[in-house]
């Protein structure tokens, strides 16, 4: 089997992977975050996705399997990335309470001259939240460093009424697509 190789700074994702039983490599390259303004939210995890690989493609040798991700929340069709400070944690958890919202994330597979991007929609419903509920939250720590100010696989997870789609999704990495993109470049999860 060819060699996987992470690029990615999120342990979530190299949680996910080691979860699917898939031995990988972690690196991480630089790659500026920038996207053509009039792409929609699903184009536009795809292409910081494709961007990440490219800037990593260096760090593989041609016969490696490179995967790339990039997640972002959109609440009605606005970003909202880490939050800067507790301030802005709170203004988007506000913002989200009794709302449901999208997180997408775009995956990259590459090898060699290949590449496969896609993406996957992950609709997120949050309870009604208490001021004094967020405000507690916060304090834990647990919102600064998350697109959207939660973290799903933690105590986010107490302010959240449903989700539609991939859970897995939400944390980072949508694990299933990631299997059938994988499939493609003849890595099976399963066998």
């Amino acid at each position: 089997m060819p060699k996987l190789i992470l690029a990615s700074k999120s342990p979530r994702r190299r949680e996910l992977l080691d979860r699917m039983g898939l031995p990988h490599t972690v690196v991480s390259a630089p790659c500026d975050e920038w996207f053509p303004e009039d792409l929609s939210p699903a184009e536009i995890v795809k292409y910081i996705s494709r961007e990440k690989a490219f800037a990593a493609a260096e760090m593989a040798a041609p016969e490696d399997i490179l995967i790339t991700a990039d997640t972002m929340v959109f609440l009605d069709d606005k970003k909202l990335g880490k939050p800067k400070d507790e301030a802005e944690a709170f203004a988007m958890l506000r913002a989200l309470s009794g709302r449901t919202h999208t997180v997408y994330t775009g995956v990259t597979v590459a090898q060699g001259h290949r590449t496969l991007t896609e993406a996957e929609g992950t609709r997120v419903r949050f309870a009604p939240l208490r001021d004094e509920t967020i405000r507690a939250y916060i304090k834990t720590g647990e919102p600064m460093d998350k697109a959207g100010a939660y973290g799903v696989q933690a105590l986010g997870a107490l302010l959240i009424e449903g989700i539609e789609g991939d859970f897995f999704n939400v944390m980072g990495l949508p694990v299933r697509r990631l299997a059938l993109m994988l499939e493609k470049f003849g890595v099976s999860v399963l066998s």
